[in-house]
């Protein structure tokens, strides 16, 4: 068995896990990622694409920037399908200036692993049986087998960055958590496609009486498309001409006309959840991203809340390591909740606004309609829309009586 010695273990080589690998790096602080998977099936997933600009600005902090500030494809609306009719939201001018970026979740992980690579920092792949050990007391170990030999790693922290089905939080005892969960009675078909998007400065999102849709890309030669689904429905059951056809029945007349198709590169079908376990730390055990929250792709808020527990996270151990302080490890799980749990509100809010639910029908639909209508000649509703779409300050928190972050 071999024995080595780190400051902070990062179980997860997501986006999450390397992000804090690479601010902690910054910070002079040691550091390991520990992954079950391989480089290349990380790269495989398949995830959202749109960066709000706390999240940009994360990563030019983390040194990888470079490439998102080049081939990103920056949003200045969104546009909003009712009623066969298309409205566009100036979300740049509703939030003084702010904008999303269009850059694949794909393309955040390739960039973070190169980084830490060029670094020579310390990856642990295909790693198997990880267990989590004494994270309650004042000296933490990970264990794990790899090659057919095993390995511990002695730390002082653990980062749980390993998502939803992940060890982390599996590992905290039963009455020390608490689980709140939503699941929706639907799902979405996404497809990706090396076609030009629709809407190539734009989201759209589109309500009708078939169902929601969603049109959004990951550059200006690859698009991801989706249409609402039943919970069991099987990719197997949309050819390529079916997925088009119902694309184009839920937008409105203009845009299905010069939408561009093509064969799809994947395509996939993802169940709808809102969940959050509180709290987020557990001695000297911190969950991030995924292994604490999960939130409908509507709002396009998962990675993002992702790469806001991280900054709460590295500037808490930065601030123990740097400054000799536990101020910000103690208001970690409190500081990431408040803005956890705004974003679950908007996921699903937004989910709900947009969706057919099993008793929308009818009725259901036309108040959705009016809403909707509301909404878009309403600059108060399309502020609030905007303002929650571009992400809220780091520091919106300091209404809950906490020192602000940052």
């Amino acid at each position: 068995m071999s024995t080595q010695r780190v400051q902070v273990a990062i179980i997860g080589a997501g986006p999450s896990g390397l992000l804090l690998g690479q601010l902690l790096h910054k910070a002079g602080i040691d550091a390991i990622v520990i992954e079950r998977q391989s480089p290349d099936y990380v790269l495989g997933r398949i995830r959202a694409g749109i960066l709000e600009q706390i999240t940009v600005d994360l990563l030019h902090e983390a040194g990888v920037g470079e490439r998102v500030h080049s081939e990103g494809t920056v949003h200045h609306s969104i546009e909003l399908v009712f009623a066969n009719t298309r409205h566009p939201i100036d979300v740049t001018g509703l939030t003084q200036g702010k904008v999303v970026t269009a850059y694949g979740q794909t393309e955040v992980t390739r960039d973070l692993m190169d980084a830490r690579q060029a670094a020579g920092l310390p990856s642990i792949y295909e790693a198997a049986h990880v267990q989590l050990h004494d994270f309650k007391g004042a000296s933490p170990r990970v264990s794990y087998e790899k090659d057919g030999r095993s390995h511990v790693i002695e730390c002082d922290f653990i980062a749980g960055c390993d998502g939803f089905h992940g060890i982390c939080r599996a590992s905290v005892p039963p009455g020390a958590i608490r689980e709140y969960e939503k699941v929706y009675p639907f799902g979405w078909l996404g497809v990706l496609a090396d076609v030009p998007p629709v809407s190539p400065h734009a989201v759209v999102y589109a309500n009708s009486d078939r169902g929601f849709a969603l049109c959004s890309m990951r550059s200006l030669t690859r698009s991801r498309y989706y249409v609402q689904c039943p919970m069991d429905d099987k990719v197997s059951n949309w050819s390529d001409d079916r997925f088009w056809d119902e694309l184009r029945r839920r937008l409105d007349p203009d845009m299905a006309e010069r939408m561009v198709t093509g064969p799809s590169i994947e395509k996939s079908i993802a169940p709808l959840r809102s969940f959050v376990a509180e709290p987020m730390r557990f001695g000297r055990l911190f969950l991030a991203g995924d292994a604490a929250h999960i939130v409908p792709p509507t709002g396009a808020k998962g990675l993002n809340l992702a790469a806001s527990d991280v900054k709460y996270l590295s500037n808490a151990l930065i601030e123990h390591y740097l400054e000799k302080s536990d101020a910000g490890i103690d208001h970690y799980s409190q500081r990431a909740l408040a803005r956890v749990w705004r974003a679950a509100r908007f996921s699903w809010w937004l989910t709900s606004l947009m969706h057919q639910f099993p008793d929308t029908a009818g009725f259901g639909q036309k108040v959705q309609e009016a809403e909707l209508d509301y909404l878009v000649h309403s600059e108060s509703m399309s502020r609030s829309l905007s303002e929650n779409y571009v992400g809220l300050p780091l520091d919106f928190g300091g209404a809950l009586g906490l020192p602000t972050s940052s």
